[in-house]
């Protein structure tokens, strides 16, 4: 129920742009159901005159009245409505085809907006597959509930009230023997649509796991490829789809068993009020052709009756997945967005100095990942961050950036605390080199100037020239016009490394961070990369994470991470004088060079 009236929620605040074409949808589906709650009516009059032609025209007394002007005029309306019926739901259809298209339209663009304010943490927790489902698969389901589902909703709740309503006007008795049986149906459908509605949860969820392997095998497929491991990825991805296949499976026979229960509920209703309208026929005190006239009516109002009902549980496992789907979209619009602190300072660059202050941190609440880091960096500097994986290396650099937030302690640059700077100026002034490359869909030149749009040609190839780049790119048939994509992209990762560094270089950050930019490239591109990073620290606050040692012998200062902890500090010549832990790595990584 919670569910239902979060979604209701949902719908609601989508569907108020387009309040007149609904108020016009509704208009057509109360006309709709006028006509057809109105049309046995007519129905049983056209036999109930029929049944007079024929006793008038069998008496030869009469035979001369006997005459179809009546029953043609009746039978001339009747068909009217049904016409009216079918083109207040075509228009109805139309209006409401233009409603859902838009609303699912701006559902999306409003995700995908709110994605880009989101906080990276929930990145971290989801998998892209995940994520994706819901763009896809989700507002898929969202939108053919509204296109084909909402109207049958209001139709079929306009009818089953329309049908209550004439049939009292028509014979109480009849009415209430015809609506005896509603309570098992609302029993049943009550307990089958929440164990369906358990199932398709469940499937939604299971979908977006099943998503995410496949675009995790889809991004390794080459690696798979190079070690033999198609089998075991199919392996793998068995488990996944069997999911998906069990919880799917569960929700159609749910659904699919409510149809038939209440078919079989109708046809035995419709039995009861046969017999019942033939009693009242024999025992009562209407003329045999009135009295078929009323049989007949009702007859058409049982089955029409139980129609909502049927209806409406056909539609069931739509209605759930689009349910579903507005709970998983509005998981991610209840995310909370990265937010600038009130009154928040402008960083105009680093002046003096770097502080990391005593700071922990943990990704989980209770499990501490960092213990009180202190990292003194004057401006100009280059910091080295070494350690064996899982140190917390890399969570250093997110801490920078304001990717999250310390538990306790502080970030200073010049003496201020960077949670008191706006998160775009603090982000203008600190450039990533990432682990891996990332290049989005567009020209080499788009790529390069992806963190500053407006940058002219000039630019665009001096930050390649600094990033020893250019040369490649020039000596590609259409230069820098090449088109690229990181899915689809034929290019080394080396040179994709190259490219993201001359983005960088081009954003002219204060302070620069290297995520192990050498750690997946040969020796020669390491070498390119190496003269790139010189070119680029130079004159610049830099932290650089690194696997290979010999890339950060020139560093100012190195830290030695462990377990969350600093346990050495200092240039490469005072560690090795230590004799310790960086000692050792540096030592073994010489003996494989």
């Amino acid at each position: 129920m919670k569910d239902l009236k979060n979604a209701g929620k949902f719908y609601a605040h989508y569907l108020k742009p387009y309040w007149i074409e609904f108020l016009i949808t509704t208009i057509l589906v109360g006309i709709s159901t006028w006509a057809i709650v109105v049309a046995p009516t007519y129905m049983g009059r056209a036999i109930e005159e029929l049944a007079t032609y024929v006793q008038q025209w069998m008496n030869p007394t009469t035979r001369a009245q006997a005459t179809f002007t009546t029953f043609n005029h009746t039978l001339a309306i009747f068909v009217l409505l049904y016409i009216i019926d079918a083109t207040s739901i075509l228009i109805s259809s139309l209006l409401l085809s233009k409603i859902s298209g838009y609303s699912t339209g701006t559902m999306r663009v409003g995700l995908f907006r709110k994605m880009q304010r989101m906080k990276v943490n929930y990145f971290d927790s989801h998998s892209d597959g995940d994520i994706l489902s819901r763009f896809t698969s989700d507002l898929d389901n969202i939108f053919n509930a509204m296109n084909q589902a909402l109207i049958e909703i209001f139709l079929s709740g306009a009818q089953f009230i329309g049908i209550i309503w004439m049939m009292f006007t028509q014979n109480a008795t009849l009415a209430w023997i015809t609506m005896a049986s509603t309570p098992v149906a609302i029993g049943l459908s009550a307990f089958v649509m929440h164990q369906a509605s358990v199932s398709v949860d469940r499937q939604q969820d299971d979908i977006g796991r099943l998503n995410g392997y496949i675009n995790e095998q889809i991004t390794g497929q080459k690696m798979l490829i190079t070690n033999g491991l198609q089998q075991e990825s199919v392996a793998g991805f068995q488990p996944y789809n069997a999911a998906v296949r069990k919880s799917n499976l569960r929700g159609q026979i749910w659904s699919g068993i409510l149809n038939p229960l209440l078919m079989g509920l109708s046809l035995l209703n419709t039995a009861i009020v046969i017999f019942a309208g033939s009693w009242l026929a024999l025992n009562g005190s209407l003329s045999q052709g009135a009295a078929l006239a009323l049989v007949v009516v009702f007859v058409n109002y049982a089955q029409q009756y139980y129609q909502p009902i049927v209806q409406l549980t056909s539609l069931f496992n739509m209605i759930q997945l689009a349910i579903t789907g507005a709970r998983r979209i509005t998981e991610v619009r209840e995310q909370p967005d990265e937010v600038d602190p009130p009154e928040g300072k402008t960083l105009d660059g680093l002046k003096h100095e770097l502080l990391i202050d005593n700071f922990h941190f943990s990704y989980i609440p209770g499990k501490e990942i960092l213990h009180g880091v202190t990292i003194k960096v004057d401006k100009g500097e280059m910091v080295a961050l070494v350690g064996p994986t899982g140190s917390g290396k890399t969570t250093v650099m997110n801490l920078l950036n304001r990717f999250y937030d310390v538990d306790s302690g502080a970030i200073t640059f010049d003496g201020i605390d960077v949670r008191e700077f706006k998160l775009a100026s603090l982000r203008q002034n600190v450039g990533i080199v990432l682990q891996d490359p990332q290049l989005f869909s567009g020209t080499i030149r788009d790529n390069i100037r992806f963190g500053d749009p407006d940058a002219d040609q000039a630019r665009v190839e001096a930050a390649a020239k600094q990033a020893n780049i250019h040369d490649f790119i020039v000596s590609l048939p259409e230069g820098y016009d090449t088109f690229v994509s990181d899915e689809q992209s034929v290019f080394s990762a080396g040179q994709k490394q190259l490219m993201s560094i001359a983005r960088t270089i081009l954003t002219n950050p204060r302070l620069l961070i290297l995520d192990e930019a050498t750690s997946n490239v040969d020796t020669v591109t390491e070498a390119k990369i190496q003269a790139a990073m010189d070119n680029v620290i130079q004159g610049r606050t830099s932290f650089v994470i690194a696997h290979r040692l010999k890339t950060i012998l020139n560093a100012d200062k190195i830290v030695v991470l462990r377990d969350g902890n600093i346990i050495e500090e200092g240039s490469h010549e005072q560690l090795l004088a230590q004799n310790g832990f960086y000692a050792e790595l540096y030592h073994n990584q010489m003996v494989f060079e």
